[in-house]
């Protein structure tokens, strides 16, 4: 590994120590308060630079909106606001990234499913958070990281509600990266 990756590895086990910590300590714990005790961390997957890839940004000028439907039987709506393309273990490949109506943020939300989802992963599928520097525009390249995949509250406590991935953000191969189910 390079300097520059093994500064990133070293990064990503703090954030992930960092969670761990909050899981277990903290009032607004998904972790039910009964339970915080016995919990030890979460699992995850050995950072990998192979799951960090560079996407072509597609901007949707005018958001389509996309219902999801939640862990609770719900149903919420989000906008599809752009597409990723990116190539991961040679192939191809599409995520399309949401925001809600009411989120002035600049964050994007990018649920997935891969074919770890519900074997080595949570059920629901994972999210990715991603805070683009400024305005995204059709022909940007950003970093996707799956190594920040992440397990949705609703897998650790019913009192979550968390939308589903839409069929059109499940992956067709193994994206070992990120968290695993606990």
């Amino acid at each position: 590994m390079t300097d520059d990756t093994d500064d990133w590895a070293e990064r990503l086990r703090e954030n992930r120590r960092e969670k761990d910590r909050f899981f277990a300590e903290h009032r607004q714990s998904p972790i039910p308060p009964d339970e915080r005790e016995a919990f030890d961390g979460l699992d995850y997957y050995e950072p990998d630079p192979d799951y960090r890839v560079e996407a072509t940004v597609s901007v949707h000028d005018d958001p389509e909106p996309i219902e999801m439907d939640t862990s609770d039987g719900r149903e919420v709506r989000y906008l599809r606001i752009v597409t990723f393309e990116f190539d991961l273990d040679g192939e191809t490949w599409q995520l399309h990234g949401y925001r809600q109506e009411t989120d002035d943020s600049e964050s994007v939300f990018v649920p997935i499913r891969d074919k770890t989802t519900g074997q080595e992963t949570y059920q629901g599928g994972r999210y990715m958070e991603l805070e683009p520097e400024g305005e995204l525009a059709d022909g940007d390249e950003v970093t996707i990281d799956f190594n920040l995949a992440y397990t949705p509250f609703c897998a650790f406590s019913e009192t979550f509600s968390c939308p589903l991935p839409p069929e059109e953000n499940w992956l067709e191969t193994t994206v070992e990266a990120g968290e695993r189910e606990t």
